[in-house]
């Protein structure tokens, strides 16, 4: 009994001192490997795979295998790490190993994400958590998920899964994952042009990585430094890691040392690969000496030799070649990221430009149509009128000009996004069809709205953007057609409870458009001909922003047409529909039967001509005013008189008229407060109904528009109240 409990202890207490070996070769190795010393940590990989063989432990073997399939993989070798996975998924048939098979899925995600396959990856990930609690392993499956979630713009997520791994409290690579957790936040931060969020992430990773010697990280850090600085303007900061990243790259990727690790990585796989041959020598040795084997089997034996020799020397010539494809391809991907930095940055300051440029425009052309306007509304005399109104066409040709500059700025800098809020339809093309009547008689043209009664009340979309479609096709139906007919179509489809497909089409009897032209008709400032253009005027940008706004409806714009027949625009939408929406009493009233006199208004604006002009048109309503210069000034008077309603000019000097009405809120909920506002590609509608805007009115206005917004919404609320 005695000598049986003490082989039993002598047993187990080898066993612990082999574990313990064991251990502290991978501890050695994954110092290595953060530190982007490849030769040695192969090489004490190499003796893991020794102690494992010699002990006949398949475990470890197995997970010697997968740190050969993760480092080759980080290394950019993925045929030699798809060997070593290939080679650790024999064993995985073998006994049941919940961890081992967890890093298998783990290194497999890897491998998924490498090729650009997302959300392939994030499954085997999910699956690979379920099969181990490892702290580690946890760890690493954060990182590779915050990778994948940036990939796809999932910030808020990698955001998370990053801050944990700052802080995480990993007993193998604690500094190693929170280096690598800072320098993808600092990669964020300059996604989302948050530079100095990125410079505080870059720091710290490169503090960390100085601290533990993470050679290739000091290198990212020191790239995302430099080039954070250079965005932000500082261009001495930038100079000084830009020399550090000189000085830090000659260390990480000389010559000597490529070809050292070069050679390290050859001569383990070649090993590896012996050992292969050898076991498949012994194989054969054993089939010869075995009668029940057929010459079949020797003879695809030696087959199987051959191919795994030729193998080994293909790899080898491979890895040579790839060395020197390698520092080719680094030279240009430098060049193709240098064009592409020029480039964006072109198109940033050509947006920069168009937009301060049309919204500057602006100011002084609502000083031009609001005075014209004025004066044609004080009887000017007959030889006067003429002129007048020339001044008048030209003013609104400019604003429609600069309103479509505008449109297709927003839409190249992709700032357009769709709403998807309640609206009526039917009110929708009602407003454009009736806003554009006049057009139409001045061309003796019927403008026809065919509304389908099939179509559900309440539809879900954006109404805005939808109402610019159709102003600009039915807009350039009328101009070129004369003595004719437009029609505006909306059918109903199809229809499931929540969902209908919609068909609308605007059609004329105009001038047509020749097949040659059809193929360049949806471009920018494309109008078919010069002729064309000085015949009949406008930028030749309408169809464009049309086919740009559907395509943010998933829809597509089509055309048929011939010459001296018409045209007939057409497209198809999805929306979704409110099948429980009732039939509601429309009590809006036409702007001739808004009552004005006697109202009193509080006019926010800083310019002193808007000023005069906006108190003018007011009082041809009979309506009084008080002026607010400035939004403090318009808190003050807000809090000791009454008015019916505040014009609120968005930009200001001091407060920003968004911010005043921010602080009006905070005492008075219900007075309509309408902006005004010179928008700009920086603008957002939505963020001046957040602040408590009722409506919104963009400088320079067409005075109906302006007095219909005032008597909307001052009167709204006697017709809510009758309701």
């Amino acid at each position: 009994m005695c000598i049986l409990l003490c082989a039993q202890w002598s047993f187990g207490q080898n066993k612990d001192d082999a574990a313990s070996k064991t251990q502290a070769v991978f501890d050695t190795f994954t110092r290595y490997r953060h530190q982007n010393k490849i030769d040695k940590a192969l090489e004490i990989l190499d003796k893991a795979a020794e102690i494992a063989e010699n002990n006949e432990d398949s475990k470890l073997l197995l997970d010697t295998f997968h740190e050969y399939a993760r480092i080759f993989l980080e290394e950019g070798d993925r045929e030699t790490a798809l060997f070593y996975l290939d080679r650790a998924n024999i064993l995985l048939k073998e006994p049941t190993y919940s961890y081992g098979q967890a890093v298998h899925n783990y290194l497999e995600a890897a491998l998924r994400f490498d090729e650009g396959n997302n959300f392939q990856s994030l499954k085997l990930l999910e699956e690979s958590r379920k099969l181990s609690n490892n702290r580690n392993l946890g760890n690493n499956i954060l990182l590779l998920e915050a990778y994948i979630f940036t990939n796809i713009e999932r910030y808020d997520d990698a955001i998370k899964n990053l801050h944990a791994l700052i802080v995480n409290s990993d007993d193998k690579e604690r500094a190693f994952l929170a280096t690598k957790a800072n320098l993808q936040l600092a990669s964020i931060s300059l996604e989302l042009n948050d530079l100095e969020e990125g410079i505080i992430h870059s720091k710290a990773a490169l503090e960390l990585a100085q601290k533990h010697d993470f050679s290739k990280d000091i290198k990212t850090a020191n790239e995302r430094l430099a080039l954070i600085y250079e965005k932000s303007g500082d261009f001495h900061e930038s100079l000084v890691y830009s020399k550090a990243l000189i000085q830090v790259r000659d260390s990480i990727f000389n010559v000597e040392k490529a070809k050292l690790e070069a050679e390290t990585g050859d001569d383990i796989r070649f090993k590896h690969l012996n050992s292969e041959l050898v076991k498949t020598t012994a194989e054969r040795d054993e089939a010869r000496e075995s009668k029940s084997r057929s010459e079949i089997t020797l003879i695809l034996t030696s087959a199987f030799l051959t191919i795994i020799s030729l193998l080994a020397v293909s790899l080898f010539r491979n890895n040579q070649i790839k060395l020197k494809t390698n520092d080719l391809l680094y030279t240009k991907n430098k060049e193709l990221e240098l064009a592409r930095d020029s480039a964006v940055s072109a198109m940033e300051a050509k947006t920069n430009f168009l937009s301060t440029v049309t919204h500057e425009l602006r100011t002084p052309l609502y000083a031009v149509t609001g005075l014209t306007h004025l004066l044609l509304e004080e009887n000017p005399a007959e030889h006067q009128k003429e002129h007048l109104k020339s001044l008048k066409f030209s003013g609104d040709y400019l604003l429609n000009f600069i309103n479509d500059i505008l449109q297709i700025n927003k839409i190249d800098a992709d700032k357009l996004e769709p709403l998807n809020i309640e609206f009526k339809l039917q009110k929708v093309l009602k407003d454009v069809v009736d806003s554009l009547q006049q057009n139409a008689n001045e061309k003796n043209t019927k403008l026809i709205l065919d509304y389908d009664s099939k179509i559900p009340l309440q539809l879900l979309g954006d109404p805005i953007k939808l109402s610019q479609v159709f102003m600009n096709l039915v807009g350039n139906a009328l101009k070129f057609t004369k003595d004719g007919k437009v029609e505006v179509i909306a059918k109903m489809l199809r229809k499931d409870e929540e969902n209908v497909k919609l068909y609308f089409e605007v059609k004329d009897s105009g001038i047509g458009i020749s097949e040659e032209q059809q193929k360049h008709i949806f471009d920018s400032f494309e109008q078919g001909s010069i002729q064309i253009n000085r015949e009949y005027g406008g930028t030749g940008l309408g169809l464009t922003i049309v086919k740009s706004l559907l395509g943010l409806f998933d829809s597509k714009i089509h055309l048929e047409s011939e010459l001296g027949e018409g045209s007939s625009f057409f497209f198809e939408m999805d929306l979704k529909c409110d099948t429980k929406a009732l039939q509601e009493v429309s009590f809006e009233l036409a702007s001739e039967e808004f009552n004005f006199k006697g109202l009193h208004l509080l006019v926010v604006e800083d310019n002193k001509i808007n000023q005069v002009i906006t108190k003018k048109m007011l009082t041809k309503k009979e309506i009084t005013c008080d002026i607010a210069n400035n939004g403090n000034e318009a808190i003050d008077l807000a809090k000791s008189n009454t008015y019916n309603a505040i014009l609120m000019d968005i930009h200001m000097p001091g407060i920003s008229g968004e911010e005043a009405t921010r602080q009006i809120r905070k005492f008075d909920q219900e007075i309509p407060i309408i902006a005004l506002t010179a928008i700009s590609l920086d603008d957002s509608l939505d963020s001046f109904y957040e602040a408590g805007c009722n409506d919104v009115v963009t400088k320079p206005f067409k005075p109906e528009v302006f007095y219909q917004k005032i008597g909307e919404n001052i009167f709204r609320k006697k017709e809510e109240g009758l309701v």
